[in-house]
């Protein structure tokens, strides 16, 4: 029975990331578990280091692995400020629209890092995100992150008012975040028109 077991579990391993479900349990639960946020701007901080199954072939973070940490940064952020409640009291889903990383400086084989993810900003579909790893060993922004949360079967004015029990307005957008929404918008229409004319010449 204990080797079915083992073959079973060794097989799951294989087919799928099960590390990242088992750590991504683990985050949720951390934010649940922990006295609830009332501040939705609140910036939350998760630490890590870089571990072997990590690193690339130049040994230090592979550039796919901030992506999966930022995920975790977000689960972590949605449970412990009440975001993750008001999705499923409103039946609602939440999914990354667009993303952009900056890499400034590469994280090194066990250099321990913090996390840091906040939500800048949303307006009528979605909420705006910013991510940093921060070297723990000199506080240096080792790569940022912008991500666009899109809320499906809701809106974010709708989350907030379910949170905070009364109409909750943005706050302003930072200029950068602005121009990353306007060269997502403008990528928008130039693959809608790059559609639009392969489709006239079928």
């Amino acid at each position: 029975m204990l080797l079915w077991a083992a073959v079973v579990l060794l097989l799951l391993f294989v087919i799928m990331d099960v590390s990242y479900f088992i750590r991504g349990t683990l985050v949720f639960a951390r934010g649940l578990l922990r006295p609830p946020i009332r501040d939705i701007l609140q910036e939350l901080t998760l630490g890590g280091r870089v571990l072997t199954t990590d690193i690339d072939y130049m040994g230090h973070m592979n550039n796919a692995r901030y992506l999966r940490e930022c995920d975790f940064g977000r689960f972590h952020l949605y449970a412990s400020n009440g975001i993750l409640k008001a999705t499923r009291a409103l039946g609602a889903n939440m999914v990354v629209g667009a993303s952009t990383i900056r890499y400034r400086r590469s994280l090194q084989f066990l250099e321990p890092y913090e996390l840091r993810t906040r939500i800048i900003a949303w307006d009528d579909k979605a909420f705006y995100l910013e991510q940093r790893f921060l070297s723990a060993r000199d506080g240096f922004v080792c790569a940022i992150m912008l991500c666009r949360q899109n809320v499906l079967r809701s809106t974010p004015d709708k989350m907030m008012q379910h949170l905070c029990k009364r109409k909750v307005e943005s706050p302003d957008f930072p200029e950068d975040l602005q121009h990353w929404i306007k060269y997502n918008t403008a990528n928008s229409e130039k693959l809608k028109t790059e559609q639009e004319t392969d489709g006239k010449l079928d």
